[in-house]
């Protein structure tokens, strides 16, 4: 099975330089331009039989825009949400820092934010998609994930096997793509964070 990991396009919050995460901000024109150059180039090279998407607005969008070029079923999946930042969620970066300041040696990997979960929850949520994909969609050739930054890449790390806690983050650009094989006993990484011509990049963990 190949799996395509996508990350939506450029949203709205983007500009606004606020904390998005479970914020549903929608894609700018120019997140829709990117969704759509990137769809046209999956459809040639790597039509998926299936997309699974996460609800919010951003990774929808861009996955409609893929099911458009390719004409296969899609689904939503709310494990592929983005990380429950809980009050953080549209807030600027700036208030945010004066409300709710980090603490001193970071916030413990157990602790959720005020409303919304914590860094060990979140991970755990990325391993129960992955091995929910892997199980339910065995029959499947290729699958297509859209989703966001930070679950990617815990997803990533839950492909890899890394540890539940460790340094190292995969930054995906909008629209990036991500190409990976289960074969077997084997995990096989094809290529990381491709954008098909891309005009604007933007690697971050979009919350």
């Amino acid at each position: 099975m190949e799996i395509l990991v996508i990350r939506h396009g450029q949203s709205e919050a983007d500009l606004l330089g606020v904390h998005e995460g479970r914020a549903d901000f929608s894609l700018t024109a120019l997140g829709e331009q990117q969704a759509k150059r990137m769809a046209t180039y999956v459809a040639s090279h790597f039509p998926p039989d299936i997309i699974l998407t996460s609800p919010l607005k951003r990774a929808k969008s861009t996955a409609l825009i893929i099911q458009g070029a390719v004409g296969c079923e899609l689904l939503e999946e709310k494990d592929l949400m983005e990380f429950n930042n809980g009050v953080l969620a549209g807030l600027s970066r700036e208030e945010a820092a004066i409300k709710y300041p980090i603490p001193p040696n970071g916030r413990p990997a157990h602790i959720p934010i005020e409303n919304g979960e914590s860094d060990l929850e979140f991970r755990y949520r990325a391993e129960r998609i992955y091995h929910k994909v892997l199980f339910d969609y065995s029959n499947c050739e290729r699958i297509a994930i859209v989703s966001h930054g930070g679950l990617i890449s815990h997803l990533l790390k839950a492909f890899l096997r890394q540890p539940i806690n460790n340094e190292f983050v995969f930054a995906t650009g909008d629209t990036g793509i991500h190409l990976l094989e289960v074969k077997g006993d084997k995990r096989i990484v094809k290529f990381l964070n491709f954008i098909p011509a891309s005009d604007t990049v933007q690697n971050s963990c979009d919350y």
